[in-house]
């Protein structure tokens, strides 16, 4: 027998694969110097001899390996939940199974994940290797080093016989079809025997799996014959298998860096065929079958661990995809907003989708859509809903609409968790003489004082409570909720007192999610909440709610992603999607893709706000704002009669009037000098009607570039999809890439009064402000706790650039009034109260939801848009 050769073959192959090992894994290492490979190996007991041969293994090559130890008699369905668990674990790069025979079934082999299967025995790895398929998968560290040492047989193998002893099922399998296909003859035998010796005479390479009963003499080899055991005793093939494992081990780790890395774009749009007349929003939506969530992911770049599946075509997307692209280049950054809104409509959503898909499927540039989730206020009241429109729209619609991934109803428990622990704390210390609990998290440091407690105490009397500043919300619009008394049943034992609801989305957790730059920073914000104030002035804070982070919902555009977050609205909040959104899709377009993002309302509320709020909070800064206009908005700007819902519209909006389109202009003239404040380049979206004439058409364009606009573009999505704005997708990319002086409006150390006034006379063109006595005590306070550095959002009236929401156009010679001050202390903002603004909106006289249905039979939702 050739054992010398053999010997010496194994102990330089060995060291080969050793040093080919540790020199990839440093290589890896080097670029993610945070993570380690590491193997799990799950045994029946504790008995560590193989272990230990692992471990001396691994550490020559510099692997980690977790022991994990089942009961010795561990049943399948103990070995299949750990399995499934280090199936899910990123840091476990690897799985082995070292168990007896008993146990070790295919359902088990076949558990685990096939990226970690560094055995090589699941089904799907050994029809890979079978069917000679070695780039993928792994092949059987037996088979491996078996392969190596053969590789260094003294002379080729083809032609030669190889005898399989002692192997069944995968490893026969795989040993037989590689060695065939290098041209060997193979035979298998069992330890018989009589069949045995007859065998071995013929073989040149006898494989065996161990020792059996049989003991064969000398005469029975060949002479030179090589005999490879491949048996529980060390031999050079049994060091062979453990290093070929090792191997495995870094090529698994090695494939889950290349996963980290940006994976270029796949994306295939989804085909339109625009009809004319154009169906309606439902109908076009019903008509477009959604790819599935899972594909558009994988086109994106997304890893399967970095999504969440909501049905067929949502998911969430989780926040690891931020560490895993840290070091991606961003893309191009643009804000759609747009002239100050009609009940008419502008169509920002329209126009944000209509330019993705431009983008993406005729100028094939990676882009991202960024939208605020709908709130139930405006879809069931006056507005609809906010997917876009026509042939530029997200679907699913109806789950666009409704409810998405419950992004909001977990905002609204959250908050009424809040408003319910600042209501039972008022009643506990008013009724209560025996200590309370601190109510504070132990990294907050504090929990509520002495000081604070008596304040509490003394204030729980009717009409001198400042702790009760806390509204509860709902995601419904309802006028009679603006005041309310509550308290009045016995068991509250007279401690009534009057307090309000406001709308969902206005709430300060709400505001917090979109601001937030991640979970930590999302808690930091929770914690800084302030609920109200104590005796002697001291703000009483939130510090003992912790909320778990979100991660972002993704939905479809034309096949296009469209990452939908957070939903603050413009005028009582600051109207903008979430920065998470933003940043997950900037990295994921790549250096040379586009993020769209909206502005929620005209650019005096939507834009000025993510200017000045969103982009401090970010640090992020846009390329290019696109400011969305229509010929007939421009007209009622211009002096056009009102417009009464359900009813035709006037003539002076179906025909063509020249005079109400260039006195209108005064609007769109303002927002772009509004956006010019600010540096950044702006192309004007003109949203085409079927009543638009070119005389009209003609006549915004020249004065929006008369105006200073880079671009200005007829665009024609509704009716067309992407196609329709093709020549905005190639405005936007051209500005896009010209330099920008962007900057703020004000420095955040400029007085509270100085900002606000900042805003109404550069922004709105006030002459001046008016501040209430309440409005000024409230700035007093701010001042006094520190709070007078943050930046300021506007709740006003979105009708108009002043306070008065009939005043169109370009209003001047007002003053702007302040009736109150507060403060989002989480989200990070003071947000001053202008004329008579609510924070909770009321129903129309016929509201949107009287035309809303659910069809029983075809489970379809009706009246939506």
């Amino acid at each position: 027998m050739n054992g010398l050769l053999l010997n010496k073959c194994a102990r330089i192959s060995n060291r080969d694969v050793v040093q080919r090992s540790r020199e990839e894994l440093a290589s890896i290492i080097k670029a993610h110097p945070t993570s380690k490979p590491t193997l799990a190996v799950i045994q029946a007991g504790d008995e560590d001899g193989m272990l230990d041969t692992n471990k001396k293994m691994a550490g020559k090559v510099g692997l980690n390996v977790m022991q994990i130890c089942l009961p010795r008699h561990c049943v399948e369905e103990e070995v299949m939940d750990e399995v499934q668990r280090l199936n899910e674990d990123p840091a476990v790069h690897a799985v082995l199974l070292a168990l007896p025979l008993s146990i070790l079934s295919r359902r088990l082999l076949n558990t685990i994940k096939p990226e970690k299967d560094v055995d090589g025995l699941s089904d799907l790895n050994v029809g890979r290797m079978i069917s000679g398929d070695l780039s993928e998968g792994f092949l059987s560290p037996v088979v491996g080093a078996v392969m190596e040492l053969l590789a260094r047989y003294d002379g080729p193998l083809a032609g030669k016989r190889v005898v399989l002893l002692g192997l069944e099922g995968p490893l026969k399998a795989i040993f037989q079809s590689l060695l065939e296909r290098e041209g060997v003859e193979v035979s298998a035998s069992q330890w018989n025997p009589d069949a045995l010796q007859k065998q071995v005479r013929q073989a040149d390479v006898l494989v065996a799996m161990g020792t059996g009963p049989v003991a064969l003499p000398q005469t029975c080899f060949k002479p030179g014959m090589t005999l490879i055991n491949c048996g529980p005793a060390v031999t050079p093939a049994s060091l062979a298998l453990h290093i070929k494992l090792n191997a495995n081990v870094v090529k698994s780790f090695a494939r889950w860096a290349e996963q980290q890395r940006y994976r270029p774009w796949t994306l295939r749009p989804l085909k339109l065929q625009p009809l004319s007349p154009v169906p309606s929003d439902v109908e076009i939506s019903r008509a477009q079958v959604p790819k599935p969530i899972w594909q558009l992911a994988e086109e994106v770049g997304l890893l399967p661990q970095e999504l969440e599946a909501y049905g067929r075509s949502k998911a969430k997307v989780g926040l690891a995809l931020l560490a895993r692209l840290r070091h991606q280049p961003n893309g191009k950054y643009v804000l759609v907003a747009g002239i100050t809104p009609t009940p008419l409509g502008e169509g920002k959503s329209t126009v944000t989708i209509g330019l993705v898909q431009a983008l993406s499927a005729h100028l094939k540039l990676n882009s991202f859509a960024c939208l605020r989730q709908p709130s139930q206020g405006p879809t069931f009241g006056v507005k609809g809903g906010a997917a876009g429109g026509g042939y530029a729209q997200v679907i699913p619609m109806e789950e666009f609409n409704l409810h998405l991934t419950g992004d909001i109803h977990a905002i609204t428990a959250a908050n009424n968790l809040v408003a319910a622990a600042v209501d039972a704390r008022i009643l506990h210390e008013a009724t209560q003489s025996d200590k309370l609990p601190a109510a504070a998290s132990p990294s907050s440091g504090r929990g509520c004082s002495a000081d604070l407690v008596a304040g509490a105490r003394e204030q729980a009397e009717p009409q001198q409570n400042t702790l009760a500043s806390f509204s509860t919300v709902i995601d419904t619009n309802d006028r009679f909720l603006r005041k309310v008394t509550i308290g009045q049943a016995p068991t509250e034992k007279g401690h009534s007192r009057q307090t309000q609801f406001d709308i969902a989305v206005a709430s300060e957790i709400m505001a917090i999610l979109a601001l937030a730059d991640g979970l930590a920073d999302m808690k930091a914000r929770l914690g800084r909440m302030v609920v109200g104030s104590s005796r002697s002035g001291q703000p009483v804070t939130a510090d003992d709610l912790v909320r778990e982070g979100h991660p972002m919902p993704l939905v479809l555009g034309q096949g296009t992603p469209v990452f939908v977050h957070a939903g603050p609205f413009a005028n009582i909040a600051h109207g903008n999607s979430s920065i998470l959104a933003d940043r997950l899709a900037l990295k994921l377009v790549g250096e040379e893709g586009y993020v769209v993002t909206e502005a929620g309302f005209g650019a005096d509320i939507g834009m000025e706000k993510f200017f000045n709020v969103k982009c401090r909070a970010s640090g992020l800064r846009p390329d290019v704002v696109v400011l969305v206009a229509t010929v007939r908005a421009l007209k009622m700007h211009g002096g056009g009669p009102s417009v009464t819902a359900g009813l035709p519209l006037p003539r002076e909006y179906t025909e063509e009037n020249l005079k109400l389109v260039s006195e209108g202009c005064s609007n769109l003239k303002k927002q772009i000098e509004i956006a010019h404040l600010f540096g950044v380049p702006v192309v004007v979206a003109l949203n085409i009607f079927k009543t638009d004439t070119q005389a009209e058409i003609d006549l915004v364009c020249r004065v929006a570039q008369a105006s200073g606009a880079e671009a200005a573009v007829p665009c024609h999505h509704w009716a067309r999809g992407g196609r329709g704005s093709v020549d905005l997708a190639r405005a936007v990319k051209e500005a896009a890439a010209w330099e920008n002086g962007f900057r703020f409006l004000y420095s955040l150390q400029t007085p509270i009064a100085e900002k606000i006034r900042t805003i109404a006379q550069k922004v709105y063109g006030a002459d001046d402000i008016e501040l209430s006595p309440e409005a000024q005590a409230k700035i007093d306070y701010y001042n006094q706790q520190g709070y007078d550095t943050l930046p300021i959002c506007m709740a006003k009236t979105h009708l108009s650039l002043s306070h008065i929401p009939d005043k169109k156009g370009v209003p001047t010679g007002f003053i702007l009034p302040i009736r109150d001050i507060r403060a989002s202390i989480g989200a990070g903002f003071i947000y001053p109260l202008v004329g008579t603004m609510s924070t909770m909106p009321g129903l129309p006289t016929r509201p949107c939801f009287y035309d809303v249905d659910l069809d029983p039979a075809t489970e379809e939702i009706s009246g939506l848009f």
